[in-house]
């Protein structure tokens, strides 16, 4: 990758400036959590700097707990944020589905955000992922016989969570990312509660079409309105959903016999 090839200078040859890069590199998501580290010969020769600082630079990644090291197996990014289903917060929004809705407000405001700036800051490579992620998720939909509702949301999530990293903006990214676990459950609830009505799956179908298109030919208004477009109608449908499990719901009960 092109931020990889960016040798250090002379003066910035000593082993914090060493580890100052490589921590960069994590956090622009060059390298990312539980990935390996390229050898060191690879790391000297693309960042220009001897064995010797590399190695005491890692040595400061270690002692800062963002990177791994097992003998024989090399250093791995280590994993940056805490367990996510270890959070107590993260057990109650969890365990209270009304927060499905105050979910997909904050994904509004961070992916509206995400599309507008990757719209106007993607790199080439990053148009390549996008479209990539974009065209494993179309081709599942258009191939499978039978919808996989956690196959289907895995892969929705990965395009999405593409267009977030041609942001360019670690802390987006990273905050994006510390949610994945409340992601992936917003997600899976549209699939699994919209997907399989036509009028729903042929709308989300149009909307990702029209934020890869947005997103990968740089317009970025119309990339931030198609992304809070997205995420607002599903918001709507879930909660005319809602609304009318809880009419079917009251309608049952006057039917049934009360002693």
């Amino acid at each position: 990758m092109a931020a990889e090839n960016q040798a250090l200078s002379p003066g910035q040859r000593r082993p914090d400036q060493v580890a100052t890069r490589l921590e960069r590199l994590i956090l622009d998501g060059v390298f990312r959590p539980g990935q390996l580290l390229p050898s060191e010969r690879r790391l000297c020769d693309r960042l220009g700097v001897s064995r010797a600082s590399l190695r005491e630079g890692l040595r400061i990644l270690r002692s800062k707990g963002i990177i791994d090291t097992r003998q024989g197996h090399g250093s791995t990014v280590a994993t940056l944020l805490p367990v996510s289903n270890q959070s107590p917060l993260m057990h109650l929004f969890k365990d209270h589905p009304r927060t499905l809705f105050d979910l997909l407000e904050v994904r509004a405001l961070l992916e509206g955000e995400s599309a507008w700036l990757a719209a106007n800051r993607g790199t080439s490579a990053d148009r390549v992922l996008i479209t990539r992620r974009y065209r494993e998720m179309a081709d599942y939909v258009e191939s499978a016989e039978t919808i996989d509702v956690e196959r289907l949301a895995r892969l929705d999530h990965a395009f999405h969570l593409a267009v977030s990293q041609a942001s360019h903006n670690p802390v987006l990214v990273h905050t994006l990312q510390s949610l994945t676990d409340l992601l992936l459950s917003s997600v899976f609830a549209s699939v699994k509660h919209l997907y399989h009505l036509p009028v729903p799956r042929a709308m989300i179908n149009q909307q990702h079409a029209q934020l890869h298109d947005a997103v990968v030919s740089g317009e970025a208004a119309q990339a931030k309105q198609v992304a809070l477009e997205h995420l607002s109608s599903i918001s709507q449908l879930l909660r005319d959903l809602e609304v009318e499990h809880d009419r079917l719901e009251r309608s049952s009960m006057r039917l049934e016999e009360w002693q």
